[in-house]
């Protein structure tokens, strides 16, 4: 099988600072993948440049084929990205917002329309489809921008912390969303800091600290060398397993 998106050394430096140090990375049709790692370690940075909005790297990214730096435009057509703040255009209605983002991808009017009736009833947004955004709660706006992100039917979805103020019951929806995304072949790159949760739906979780990957394997493969949960995992590798210390230091500060 032939890797539907193919790292290969890629490095990253801001001024002076090595952001990521040669990842390389092989991900397949199929597979949901937990990208994680302490903040800095390169996960955001990784994002943006398989999306598209960072075209100054180093090494060599092809997504379905493409070479990311030289055309751009293809991988962005096939790729869907659910960023982790909602910034979108609050102003709109949602019905507005997601035909200017289908329009973007050229869908048919008719098909937008559609499409975006359908996603929104599932997540109990029809009744506010013509409410101006500005008056969504945080988890409204995020139903509306994992929407935006899905409705040109991707092969490729990129999510980035996309639970973030959602309630439980959205939670759940969104992971069998996930669940089924897969087993129509879609390929899925999640970001992510909840631990239960890309334990439960990856099948594969890469973790990188400080740019470079220190771990890749099922939850099982982890499991066998680095701890029985994945936040064990997760310490060990990154060094930081001083957790009780430091809470013990805070609660401290308040007894003085």
């Amino acid at each position: 099988m032939q890797p539907i998106i193919s790292i290969r050394q890629l490095s990253k430096q801001y001024g002076d600072k090595k952001v990521l140090k040669g990842i390389d990375l092989d991900v397949y049709p199929g597979q949901i993948i937990g990208y994680i790692g302490p903040n800095g370690a390169g996960k955001s940075t990784t994002v943006k440049i398989l999306i598209g909005l960072i075209g100054d790297f180093e090494g060599e990214v092809t997504v379905l084929g493409h070479d990311l730096r030289t055309d751009a435009l293809s991988v962005k057509s096939v790729v869907g990205y659910v960023p982790e703040n909602a910034e979108i255009y609050d102003v709109l209605t949602p019905m507005e917002y997601l035909s200017f983002i289908g329009k973007l991808y050229k869908l048919d009017d008719a098909l937008i329309e559609e499409r975006a009736l359908k996603m929104l009833e599932a997540f109990g947004l029809l009744e506010n489809r013509d409410q101006r955004m500005d008056t969504f709660s945080k988890g409204m706006r995020q139903k509306v921008l994992i929407t935006s992100g899905l409705l040109h039917n991707p092969q490729i979805v990129v999510l980035d912390e996309p639970l973030s103020g959602l309630d439980a019951n959205a939670v759940i929806i969104v992971k069998e969303i996930l669940s089924l995304l897969k087993k129509e072949g879609k390929t899925i790159f999640y970001c992510s800091h909840m631990m239960d949760v890309v334990e439960k739906v990856s099948d594969r979780i890469v973790l990188i600290n400080e740019g470079s990957v220190v771990a890749d394997g099922s939850f099982e493969e982890l499991k066998q060398s680095e701890g029985d949960t994945l936040e064990r995992i997760f310490s060990n590798l990154t060094g930081k397993d001083d957790f009780s210390t430091v809470a013990d230091a805070f609660i401290n500060a308040l007894n003085k």
